[in-house]
């Protein structure tokens, strides 16, 4: 088993001047004193990232982007399955490529307790943990919020599902188009006595993603600022597709409008 093989993709922004290209840097451009000094906004701020697609990984995503340290757990051999979809190049998905900039890579295999070890001793040092499994998973593996908050108290877990944590339909398999569905912006973009239509991204997945994000910059503003304990922040599908449905509800409540 490889436990700990490490794979590191930084970012082009990310690399030092002794990593220069062959055909070197520019002379003639230098950049403002105040970028060099100024450090990002979340740096200092280290994220677990356990995410698989799109919705857990694109938080993860947001966070490193404004200078968040992401490590991402993949499982061993196989990876997060979005490295093989759809358009390929160069041997992996575009969609991969575009995910999962600026983040770490470690393969650990969470069904075996030596991984869950590792991943543990990860959480205990890190700000925030994303994950994206369907609910009861991260319980079965020894790692509820109960479990990791008496590790690492001030820890903000992000949980994005299709119908959350709790609730008839935890258990149910949540994807973006049935988040769509539910949260009702198929509904809208589709046609009388026609099939709903996609709209063209993965906008269920994106928007629970910004709300979670959303969600635990706040948390860790109110750890910070008021002094504030770890959190646990659950996010569904659909009802990030929901509050976005502006007077969708009024209007029929009140007008009997479709």
């Amino acid at each position: 088993r490889r436990q700990r093989q490490m794979c590191i993709r930084d970012s082009p922004a990310h690399h030092s001047p002794r990593a220069a290209p062959a055909w070197g840097w520019p002379q003639e451009i230098t950049p403002p004193m105040d970028s060099i000094a100024s450090p990002a906004a979340l740096q200092g701020v280290r994220v677990i990232e356990m995410g698989q697609l799109i919705a857990g990984p694109f938080c993860g995503k947001t966070l490193g982007e404004f200078g968040a340290d992401v490590i991402k757990i993949e499982a061993p051999e196989t990876g997060d399955p979005l490295r093989n979809w759809r358009l390929i190049k160069e041997g992996t998905s575009v969609w991969w490529q575009v995910q999962s900039r600026n983040k770490r890579s470690v393969a650990l295999d969470l069904r075996q307790k030596e991984g869950q070890t590792i991943a543990r001793q990860l959480i205990a040092e890190a700000d925030v943990l994303v994950e994206n499994f369907r609910p009861g998973t991260l319980e079965g593996w020894g790692m509820s919020p109960e479990e990791l908050h008496a590790l690492n108290p001030g820890l903000v877990m992000l949980r994005i599902s299709g119908y959350g944590q709790t609730g008839p339909y935890r258990d149910l398999p949540g994807f973006g188009a049935i988040g769509e569905a539910m949260g009702g912006l198929r509904h809208l973009t589709g046609e009388p006595g026609r099939v709903p239509v996609r709209v063209g991204v993965s906008i269920g997945d994106t928007l629970a993603a910004l709300h979670g994000t959303i969600g635990v910059l706040t948390a860790l503003y109110h750890r910070k600022v008021n002094g504030g304990q770890g959190q646990v922040i659950d996010v569904a599908l659909h009802e990030a597709v929901f509050n976005v449905m502006e007077s969708l509800i009024p209007e029929y409540l009140s007008l009997i409008h479709i």
